[in-house]
């Protein structure tokens, strides 16, 4: 049997854990985008890559319109990956053709 004061002292601190452990849920869902706020982000960090300004659509590809050599894809890659803190697999990029495709992806890995 705990006396009142140990009562006092370990209630408040297991409350606390408790807080603590919802408020770190709730802020992981919050760390999720939707996939309009996954397609804008990726927009800002596609910028530096896109040398020809070309105006992006959820049909253009990195190969053909972007024109992405294999080191600007690893670059791209790793900054989305930094970004989203996710990791997508040679096997996944493989498939990603393009902006569209990689926004899905990018939303899936995240959920």
């Amino acid at each position: 049997m705990r006396s009142k004061l140990d009562k006092q002292w370990f209630d408040p601190l297991f409350g606390r854990n408790r807080m603590a452990g919802a408020a770190c849920k709730q802020q992981e869902r919050a760390n999720f985008m939707d996939r309009a706020e996954v397609d804008t982000t990726i927009r800002s960090l596609i910028e530096p890559f896109n040398k020809k300004e070309i105006a992006i659509s959820d049909a253009t590809t990195f190969a053909n319109d972007l024109e992405f050599d294999s080191l600007t894809v690893m670059d791209f890659v790793a900054a989305i990956e930094d970004e989203f803190d996710i990791i997508i697999s040679m096997n996944q990029q493989a498939e990603i053709e393009n902006f569209g495709q990689l926004v899905d992806a990018v939303a899936k890995l995240q959920g």
